[in-house]
């Protein structure tokens, strides 16, 4: 294996981890209007992801990262084609934070309520558009010989982008059930675990759906096998679900999203880019790539620092592992 495969695997691996993290931000912020009955419980709510979302969003900015460095060609080729999606997603990653950060500063009614509405709509719409984005990097767009994407923005809101992004939309929002479920006590709790039923349901019909989509586009075995794995996963989440163990259920969850977005990785593979123009056409793991000696540095990078933000995110983790109810939310003054 060379060394553009392994960092091909690596900026893989980096948004497995991002969308398995932040998918459950995600559905928390959807949640705050679909489960919370009043504002205590909404404050419950993101009081499960106040101490982690911030780190969340250092595997968004690591996966960029890596992709710029390791796959000039692939970044420019996306971020250039895809600028209107992946501009909204930007503004709506700056809104969401400044909405968790400043949304408590006073304790007037509408200044709350304004926050919590920013919210909800940048969790919905960034869950939804990734699934559009990673829906059109597999499938393919239209690239030219000079590797440009030459299509418009309508071309990427394709049927099957739409149900990629609605895909994405429900399984987040199932996973942040989930985690809900997991972190929280009481009353919430409880209505937490049942909506997470419910929205397994639906998103076993998408996630299906799609899936056997992208296999028969342009899926082999390893895909399929990962389909299977997804598959078996969603099914054995629902199931550890309705007997009250969430803890199993969220990993279930979580590893329903691992190999969901595996999947994708391994259809696209070798190809980072396929052209719908030309599949000569296309950016792959060696055309797109940088140098040997740049690949190579910034492999001896990673060895080094990986370890240390694995182990710093594990350990905020640990220290934030207690549930909370409404019970632990102090009265506004």
């Amino acid at each position: 294996m060379q060394l553009h495969d392994v960092w091909f695997v690596l900026i893989a691996v980096l948004w497995i981890g991002y969308f398995f993290l932040e998918g459950f931000d995600f559905g928390i912020g959807i949640l705050t209007k679909l489960l919370a009955r009043d504002r205590a419980e909404r404050r419950v709510l993101i009081n499960t992801i106040g101490p982690v979302w911030d780190g969340n969003e250092v595997w968004l900015l690591t996966a960029g990262g890596a992709t710029f460095a390791a796959f000039p060609d692939w970044y420019a080729t996306l971020f250039s084609g895809f600028y209107i999606p992946l501009l909204v997603i930007l503004v709506c990653l700056i809104v969401r934070g400044v909405a968790f950060e400043y949304r408590h500063k006073r304790s007037e009614e509408r200044w709350q309520r304004n926050w919590e509405e920013a919210i909800f709509w940048t969790s919905l719409l960034p869950a939804f558009l990734w699934g559009v984005a990673f829906a059109n990097i597999v499938h393919g767009v239209h690239i030219d010989q000079a590797k440009n994407y030459t299509g418009s923005f309508w071309d990427l809101l394709n049927p099957y982008a739409i149900l990629g992004g609605l895909t994405t939309l429900v399984l987040f929002t199932f996973h942040g059930a989930v985690f809900s479920s997991l972190k929280t006590v009481g009353d919430i709790r409880l209505r937490a675990r049942a909506l997470a039923l419910k929205l397994g349901l639906v998103t076993a019909v998408l996630a299906l759906a799609f899936l056997i989509w992208t296999q028969v586009h342009q899926g082999d075995g390893w895909s399929l096998a990962a389909l299977v794995v997804a598959v078996l996963a969603l099914v054995g989440a629902l199931g550890v679900l309705r007997a009250g163990r969430e803890g199993w259920g969220f990993a279930l969850s979580g590893l329903t999203i691992v190999a969901a977005v595996a999947m994708l990785f391994l259809a696209l593979f070798p190809n980072v880019m396929p052209s719908t123009l030309n599949p000569q056409w296309s950016l792959t793991v060696s055309n797109a790539a940088s140098s040997p000696y740049t690949l190579k540095l910034m492999t001896v990078v990673a060895a080094v620092f990986t370890p240390i933000v694995l182990l710093y995110q594990a350990w905020t983790y640990w220290v934030f592992r207690k549930r909370i109810g409404v019970q632990h939310i102090p009265a506004e003054h």
